[in-house]
């Protein structure tokens, strides 16, 4: 390859650029990328004093299949955008960057819509910012980017982009992830039953009393770097909630649909800053399939062989599907729907799930029953995520199996709780929030240490009863958990309760008026739904913590919990699925994220028309096995009411 550069563009820009560079290397001038003659150039610059989205999808085009780097200059909405430096032969394009701005802005969809527009209706128009003096700025950005490029050195602009605001001349410099489904780019492998087959691995832990394979220290090193930006991040904001009692953080994930609020609770906002970027990468693999392209369409009877039940997970009866309104269909024998490959680590098989189960945010497009993120976890380690995984099952099933047996649980006596940390964040809660919290025992047949929290209000004002749980091998990561998620909450609901207390009234009247998430704890807040929770609240704190658990196994590796804890499905005959939902963005830094599914737990539904306990017999049997009722269940018999899980 030569060391001739081809300069494409017609305007001020590109004149800057050409004379700027001219004597150093070889150049040659197009107006646009079709009129170029490309002749194994080392470098292509495509230089624009306006926004030019189809000259950039042609250049991504045309200088990938021709082999050579190009790097695009342009001026958009009072901005000069310089980069990415787009490599033939790697992912990560123009396309790729557009993505990214577009998806970290507040106005995300009129973006993408004007893109596709101007591809279609291109525009000669200098942007009305594109000034002298600030686009002999970007030249000289683009000048010293081209020098380094070409001697080697490594590029601000590789994965990057420069931002330059053509108004105060400040610059600043954004990471830009390859987008997996990028039609430029993206080379997202099939979905298989071989890619899905899961080999399991040690996973030495940081130390021997904790369980995580990487400490939050060693990923503060890359996760605010890769993943949190403004302009350009899979996360584009953060905020340090001030007003809880623990040092809360709240990042943002954008969606076409809304944004996405995900918190981190510690006792240190650094720690919670790194939690919080973790729970926003899991919910970002959750909606949809980022990491491989499902191939199965079909119906349940031509695949049943090498298939999940569907029914085995949990569905709708016909007659919430017959409600007005209802956003979901049955699956019917002869409906074809989209499978996705996991494996059972139980039956040690690859075995499709229907996606509907594997990706929360496929339920109403198509889908047969609402589903949500029940099982999704993220780890340093695929056994890791599996762990924690397998956790939030147990977690969401206890209580829940609470809830709908409403089971007079144990409660602790809190002095029996032997941990300075513990007994300082609930006295911390009970000064600073004014709530006393009580703690059950919410473990179910599978003896994973499980806690149900209630926080009540010692005020006349403000969210009356707020709960939470928790489930973790280690009863005390498990009691903390729960406490956790309990003050992420207190305080920061108050004044929503206050203002709009005749809503809550209204659903506390009429069930089905609690349609979202949030409405299932806010109903709890009103002093009158206190009733509903007396099964627990009657009962006194007399249970011994440290008589009720038996201490966690010191083991020094993650794998040798995660087996003890499938030797404990296998012996109840419960089949344990891993879905892998580990994306591109997250292989990168050794992170994984996984759906896990145990068929016959019950599953977190938020809305209380979308309760799916169809095909779940445990609901009703285990009320009976655990010694709090003496004989099975009827449906009838279950709590009518929604749940309080927040």
């Amino acid at each position: 390859m030569s060391q001739s550069i081809v300069i494409i563009g017609s305007g001020m820009l590109a004149e800057q650029v050409c004379g700027e560079l001219n004597g150093h290397y070889p150049l040659s001038r197009a107006n646009t990328v079709e009129e170029a003659d490309l002749d194994q150039q080392a470098l292509a610059l495509v230089l624009h004093d306006s926004w030019v989205p189809a000259e950039h999808r042609k250049a991504d085009e045309v200088f990938r299949s021709s082999g050579i780097p190009w790097l695009r200059g342009y001026v958009a909405f009072g901005e000069a955008c310089i980069g990415p430096l787009v490599q033939p032969d790697q992912e990560g394009c123009s396309d790729c960057a557009d993505q990214r701005l577009f998806m970290a802005g507040s106005n995300r969809r009129e973006h993408f819509q004007l893109k596709e527009y101007m591809i279609d209706h291109p525009q000669k128009e200098n942007d009305p910012w594109a000034s002298t003096l600030g686009l002999k700025q970007a030249s000289l950005l683009i000048q010293e980017e081209v020098h380094r490029i070409m001697t080697g050195e490594e590029s601000p602009t590789d994965e990057h982009v420069f931002l330059l605001h053509l108004n105060t001349l400040r610059l600043s410099r954004h990471h830009v992830l390859p987008d997996p489904y990028c039609p430029v780019c993206g080379n997202l492998p099939e979905d298989t039953a071989e890619r899905a087959t899961i080999q399991l691995k040690p996973s030495p832990k940081t130390s021997t009393n904790s369980f995580r394979c990487r400490s939050l220290g060693e990923l503060e090193k890359v996760l605010g770097r890769s993943y949190v930006d403004p302009r350009t991040g899979l996360l584009n904001q953060k905020h340090y909630d001030l007003t809880s009692p623990f040092a809360d953080t709240v990042v943002n994930l954008p969606l076409l649909t809304g944004n996405e609020l995900c918190a981190g609770r510690t006792q240190s906002y650094i720690q919670s800053e790194q939690g919080a970027i973790l729970e926003g990468l899991e919910r970002y693999c959750g909606y949809a399939s980022k990491g491989k392209r499902t191939m199965v369409y079909a119906p349940y009877s031509e695949v049943e062989d090498q298939a999940l039940d569907p029914e085995s997970v949990g569905l709708h009866t016909e007659e919430q599907y017959n409600r007005p309104h209802f956003p979901f269909q049955p699956l019917t024998p002869e409906r074809s729907i989209h499978w996705v490959w996991g494996y059972s680590l139980t039956q040690e098989r690859p075995l499709l799930v229907p996606e509907t189960f594997a990706y929360y945010s496929l339920g109403c497009g198509g889908g047969f029953v609402y589903e949500t993120s029940n099982g999704c976890a993220l780890g340093g380690s695929l056994e890791e995520a599996i762990l924690y995984g397998i956790f939030e099952i147990v977690e969401r099933d206890s209580f829940l199996m609470t809830w709908y047996g409403q089971l007079p649980l144990p409660c602790f006596d809190p002095a029996s709780i032997d941990d300075k940390e513990f007994r300082l964040m609930i006295e911390r809660i009970r000064t600073v929030a004014g709530y006393e919290v009580s703690l059950y025992n919410s473990t179910t047949e599978n003896n994973i240490p499980s806690v149900w929290a209630i926080a009540k209000s010692t005020k006349s004002t403000g969210m009356n009863v707020i709960c939470a749980a928790g489930a973790h091998i280690d009863p005390m990561r498990a009691v903390k958990g729960a406490v956790q998620e309990i003050a992420g909450m207190l305080l920061n609901l108050d004044e929503k309760l206050e203002h709009n207390r005749e809503k809550y009234v209204n659903m506390y009247h009429d069930s089905y008026l609690v349609q979202q998430m949030e409405d299932h704890s806010m109903l709890f807040g009103l002093k009158e739904t206190e009733e509903r929770l007396s099964f627990l609240l009657d009962q006194p704190p007399v249970n011994r913590f440290d008589e009720a658990f038996e201490p966690p196994r010191q083991q020094p590796d993650l794998l040798d919990d995660l087996k003890d804890i499938l030797s404990i499905f296998r012996r109840l005959q419960l089949e344990v699925i891993v879905v892998d939902q580990t994306s591109p963005e997250l292989k990168r830094n050794g992170l994984h994220c996984v759906k896990v599914i145990i068929p016959g737990m019950i599953p977190m539904t938020f809305g209380h028309h979308l309760t799916r306990l169809k095909g779940l017999d445990r609901v009703l049997n285990v009320p009976a096995k655990l010694g709090y009722a003496k004989k099975p269940l009827n449906v009838s018999d279950l709590n009518p009411y929604p749940h309080p899980f927040p």
